[in-house]
């Protein structure tokens, strides 16, 4: 699986997973659990996980939703 998404905004998740649930793009929401250790603070970013094989599909959803610039793109930066 790669990271598609990190963020703090639940909003953004909750679009996230909606836009690629309706375009059949399985995903994972991981560090989702992690408010619990923060104590609900929002401080630690959740990540959506996808398929490597979704990744085209997935960014380009992202960028015709007009939220392309959530995405997260590998170029060794993103650490």
């Amino acid at each position: 699986m790669i990271e598609l998404v990190r963020t703090n905004d639940p909003v953004v998740i909750s679009f996230v997973e909606s836009l690629l649930r309706d375009a059949g793009i399985a995903c994972f929401v991981a560090d989702q659990n992690m408010s619990i250790m923060e104590g609900s603070l929002g401080i630690l970013p959740r990540r959506v996980m996808i398929d490597a094989n979704d990744e085209a599909a997935a960014r380009q959803l992202l960028k015709d939703a007009g939220i392309g610039d959530e995405a997260r793109f590998d170029d060794g930066n993103n650490a």
